[in-house]
């Protein structure tokens, strides 16, 4: 897959996560001095999108600027009559008014719609917490597709938070202002608010499914690595790539579907608003692909918190708590000795979504299934199902273990994970709570732990 990689990086640009990048399609349409001459190169309009205010730390900046055929005005609606709301079932926002259930809950994969359905149409919100008119909070969202949006002349822009897509099954091609670009799965995709895009099937795919999240919060960073170090650990911020500038001058009926405060609305345009000629900034689409994230794991005994899967972070005012961690399990070596390798039975102050990508996930092998997912509130106990616990403590921690072929991941929030009416009357897997019910029961008063076993001295009655 390496080869078939660099063949791909050659259409993107290297360079860092929240760094900046800079492209042009036709040779000196990037001004080099100003940001906005009087006379751009080939009549071009600057405009800028901000994605910070002005005035945060200069750390915290976000902007692209844009030098494009026509400015962003000329691809709205022209009246506000124009702008219809569309009463999408599936894809919603919050704040939503029925109860949330304190249980463990899982969803099953949604399944492949009928043709024509595009990524609009076949989104799917599986539970959301926060308000997008707050920015605050997120969706977890489901996609299903079997048709793209430009065979519909569709465009989408999300006012509202940056989203975060996960193919599960099938291959997409993101066709955004700044660019386009491949998605395969085991890649992620982040687009940022406010930005026109186009979600399609890849060349040779026919259907697609997978995960979307919309983060409603401050903006995707790398997380800090601590005492892991500063040149390595966890993802790399130059393995993420932006596309080089492309444009289409086209004129034409199209629609575009405008996300904002929580609702859809349709609009009709004449042109395409993807005419972005040249560009530079930070604010910019990217892709990276999982496989190159540096897991991180124990080499003597225990099973480390889920944090050190850490991919990306949308962080809250409070130094250490996110508004969202986009966490991975990748394929990686177990050699924790004496130890239960699956995860620990817990209970949490932050709320869990899980998804599996592919293969098995070590806490639920055999009833988690790719593009099902699940749900874990605020101190709703959870943990290995009975088949976990059973592998678990009768395996031979003699040798490492090396776990192949899976991916799965989690999006941990501070706020709970609310889940969505549609989820729960459709998707629901109500037998999911019984998965726990035949965990042996094996406490024995009368069995004296062995201090070499465990490694103390046992305290005399």
């Amino acid at each position: 897959w390496r080869s078939a990689l660099r063949c791909r990086e050659r259409d993107l640009l290297h360079g860092s996560f929240g760094g900046f990048f800079h492209s042009e399609a036709l040779p000196g349409a990037l001004p080099r001095r100003q940001n906005s001459p009087q006379h751009p190169p080939y009549g071009l309009y600057p405009e800028l999108v901000s994605g910070s205010a002005f005035t945060v730390p200069r750390a915290k900046n976000r902007y692209v600027w844009l030098y494009r055929i026509r400015p962003s005005v000329q691809h709205s609606a022209v009246a506000a009559a124009d702008y219809q709301l569309w009463a999408h079932d599936t894809w919603i926002s919050p704040p939503f008014r029925h109860p949330c259930p304190p249980v463990q809950l899982r969803f099953r994969p949604c399944s492949i719609p009928p043709q024509g359905t595009d990524f609009v149409e076949g989104a799917v919100t599986v539970a959301a917490n926060g308000s997008p008119e707050a920015q605050d909070g997120c969706s977890a969202n489901t996609y299903a597709i079997t048709t793209s949006m430009s065979a519909k002349r569709r465009f989408l822009r999300v006012a509202d938070g940056d989203l975060l897509l996960l193919p599960q099954e099938g291959s997409l091609r993101l066709r955004t202002e700044l660019g386009h670009f491949q998605v395969d799965p085991w890649e992620l995709a982040v687009v940022p608010r406010g930005l026109a895009f186009q979600v399609d099937l890849a060349p040779g795919t026919m259907a697609a499914r997978g995960y979307f999240l919309e983060n409603f919060g401050d903006h995707f960073v790398v997380p800090d690595l601590g005492p892991i170090g500063i040149s390595g650990g966890l993802a790399h911020p130059r393995h993420f790539l932006a596309p080089q500038a492309q444009y289409e001058e086209q004129d034409g009926e199209y629609e575009l579907v405008s996300k904002f405060m929580g609702s859809l609305y349709r609009s009709p345009v004449r042109h395409s608003p993807l005419d972005v000629v040249a560009w530079y900034g930070n604010l910019v689409p990217c892709k990276y692909d999982m496989r190159l994230f540096m897991a991180v794991n124990t080499v003597t005994y225990d099973h480390p918190d889920p944090s050190i899967g850490t991919v990306l972070s949308s962080y809250t005012s409070t130094p250490g708590l996110a508004n969202v961690d986009f966490v991975i399990f990748p394929p990686r070596w177990l050699p924790a000795e004496g130890t239960f390798r699956p995860p620990w039975f817990h209970r949490n102050c932050m709320s869990e979504f899980m998804g599996l990508l592919t293969g098995s996930y070590d806490a639920k092998p055999d009833s988690f299934v790719p593009g099902a997912s699940s749900i874990h509130n605020r101190y709703i106990p959870h943990g290995p199902d009975a088949a976990a616990v059973e592998t678990g403590t009768e395996r031979d921690t003699s040798n490492p273990e090396r776990y192949s072929g899976t991916l799965a991941f989690m999006w941990e929030t501070r706020l709970v994970w609310h889940p969505s009416e549609h989820a729960l009357q459709t998707l629901s897997d109500v037998d999911y709570p019984a998965s726990w019910q035949t965990v042996p029961k094996r406490f024995d008063a009368t069995a004296k732990p062995s201090p070499e076993k465990y490694g103390f001295a046992p305290t005399k009655a």
